[in-house]
């Protein structure tokens, strides 16, 4: 079987303030596109709906446009932008970086399920 759906066209999509994130659930791949604004950050935007004190979504995709920094629990940090495919794993806090809107296309699935869902929806 063959599925094709189109980003212009999302199952769902939510909001959260500085930013949104649109997702198509496919067979075997859940897809988001995430979109924030200039001065988000999860610690403030993301954090107060799901309750936890970090990210705990695992991310892989690549930046389309803009430019964010993330923070592990460790300490370590990375900064990405346009064309640097990542992989982040649970326990991170990031931002946007400038005063350009980051969108990012997250294929590992996780994002498109669970981000930004309160703890009540099961995130």
């Amino acid at each position: 079987m063959v599925e094709v759906k189109t980003i212009e066209k999302p199952d769902e999509r939510r909001d959260f303030p500085g930013g949104h994130i649109e997702a198509l659930h496919l067979t075997g791949l859940d897809f988001a596109v995430g979109t924030f604004e200039p001065g988000w950050r999860w610690r403030e935007s993301v954090r107060p709906i799901v309750g936890t004190d970090l990210c705990e979504v695992h991310h892989s995709g690549v930046v389309v446009q803009g430019r964010m920094r993330l923070r592990a629990a460790d300490g370590a940090e990375a900064e990405v932008g346009p064309g640097d495919v990542y992989v982040v794993p649970p326990g991170h806090d990031a931002w946007v970086i400038g005063d350009e809107q980051v969108v990012v296309y997250d294929v590992g699935g996780q994002m498109a399920e669970t981000y930004a869902k309160s703890s009540d929806a099961g995130a």
